[in-house]
């Protein structure tokens, strides 16, 4: 994935445009109840249950989030300061690039499957600027690169790795993992095998 420019990512979580107090009190109810809902049903919870939970109407909440990606986009606000700091935490540690690649891969599993269905939603995205999420995939991206450019900096990144198909391998365990609900015993190890694909080997006698 190329890089953006910051001033692109720290765009596009703008402050929230004002509102009455009676709408936004509907819209932190609406935004409390999806949490517990994503969190019970994943990413394809019930829309109807997250209006009733929050005490309001359907009409109600899709003047809030006409699209089921708006209100995800919405509980990610944070999201993409977290991903940035974590990429920087991983560079600033300057541990060896293999412990570096690992500690990033893991946190970048864990920003992905913030719920169930969430790794699908956001590895969809990545290929739909239309979708409200893809400039969330655009700062995964930017950190993915500073990450590949730190280790390629130390020479031990190999030749031709794109951070594009690196962000689709890793994406795609965190899918099986989303969908087969199998933890880090079996995840880490599938990381480290991305690990050992994108770094220099030591040659062998």
């Amino acid at each position: 994935m190329s890089s953006i420019t910051t001033d692109a990512v720290t765009t596009q979580d703008d402050e929230l445009k004002p509102m009455r107090a009676d709408a936004r009190r509907n819209y932190d109810k609406l935004i409390a109840a999806a949490r517990e809902v994503f969190a019970e049903s994943g990413a394809a919870g019930s829309l109807d249950e997250i209006a009733k939970r929050a005490g309001v109407g359907a009409g109600t909440l899709y003047r809030h989030f006409p699209t089921r990606d708006d209100l995800i986009d919405a509980l990610m606000r944070d999201w993409t300061d977290r991903v940035a700091a974590d990429s920087e935490a991983a560079v600033a540690a300057g541990l060896p690039p293999r412990e570096t690649l690992t500690k990033w891969f893991e946190a970048f599993l864990g920003h992905i499957t913030l719920h169930r269905g969430a790794a699908a939603k956001i590895n969809a995205a990545m290929d739909d600027p239309e979708s409200p999420i893809y400039r969330k995939c655009q700062a995964l991206g930017t950190a993915n690169d500073r990450v590949l450019d730190y280790v390629r900096e130390s020479g031990q990144l190999r030749v031709g790795v794109d951070s594009r198909h690196v962000m689709r391998l890793v994406s795609s365990i965190a899918t099986l993992s989303d969908d087969a609900r199998i933890g880090p015993a079996e995840t880490v190890p599938m990381l480290g095998i991305i690990v050992d694909g994108v770094l220099v080997q030591p040659a062998t006698s």
